[in-house]
């Protein structure tokens, strides 16, 4: 009988230390796993936090690149502005090149029929020439009048029906006439050397209007005294070619003034 119960206070205390061990065993892996879970946790968390950052940044990049496509879009539309800027600058440039080359041809042919009409005089009676797109006619004294006179002589007015021919023949030509004297004081009927420049201007008009029939609305006169001369005024040579009457022929530019506009 003894026997059988020390038997059983072994087998009590066997089974008592086994379950004790196993409660131990229990305990340590629910902490290991709480511990498992806390460490989880804290990573989900971390990750939590650096997904709101980049979806933070990626939001960022998104506004940048839609800022960035509207300031493309309004750098394209000022490109697109300038570029047509150029290009209606360049078309107006081209107009202009061709009326360059127009008013030069018109000029060219002006003068070729000027040189034509008046061949018959002498190199030191007139002159024909070209500058700044403009036809000049130069007629000197002796052609023209006696000294100290606006009275035209009639060479001279032969000299000018057919400059009027040229002319009548092409109408929408501006006729400038002016005078010019030398620098020595005039005597007589002419105040000054002024009087006497615009006098002859205003003869060579009322001969082209009135004789000719030259359009009045395309013909104006000035008178410049010695002013403008075209040689030294110390010699009776340089004086001579300074007593002239230049009658300058320019081309219809009404085209291009409107193209400047």
């Amino acid at each position: 009988m003894k026997n059988i119960f020390i038997i059983l206070a072994g087998t009590f205390l066997l089974s008592s230390c086994v379950a004790k061990r196993y409660l131990t065993q229990s305990q340590a892996t629910v902490a290991s796993l709480r511990a498992d879970s806390t460490q989880l946790a804290n990573r989900i968390s971390t990750l939590e936090s650096n997904i709101a950052d980049l979806n933070s940044k990626i939001a960022n990049l998104n506004n940048q690149n839609t800022q960035l496509g509207q300031l493309t879009a309004e750098q394209q539309s000022k490109l697109t502005a300038s570029q047509r800027d150029m290009l209606k600058q360049q078309e107006t440039l081209q107009q202009l090149q061709s009326l360059l080359q127009q008013q030069k041809a018109k000029s060219d042919e002006l003068k070729n029929k000027m040189s034509e009409a008046l061949k018959g005089f002498n190199s030191n009676e007139l002159s024909v020439y070209q500058k700044d797109g403009k036809v000049y006619v130069s007629l000197s004294e002796n052609l023209l009048f006696p000294s100290g006179s606006a009275v035209v002589n009639p060479k001279g007015v032969d000299a000018l029906a057919k400059l009027a021919a040229v002319l009548n023949l092409n109408s929408d030509v501006s006729v400038n006439i002016e005078g010019h004297t030398d620098s020595i004081p005039i005597r007589g009927k002419y105040q000054d050397n002024w009087d006497l420049s615009t006098a002859r201007a205003n003869s060579i008009v009322r001969i082209l209007v009135n004789n000719y029939k030259v359009n009045p609305e395309k013909v104006t006169a000035s008178g410049h005294s010695y002013y403008e001369p075209i040689a030294s005024n110390s010699t009776p040579e340089g004086r001579a070619k300074n007593r002239r009457t230049e009658i300058i022929l320019t081309p219809n530019l009404e085209q291009m003034y409107k193209l400047l506009e």
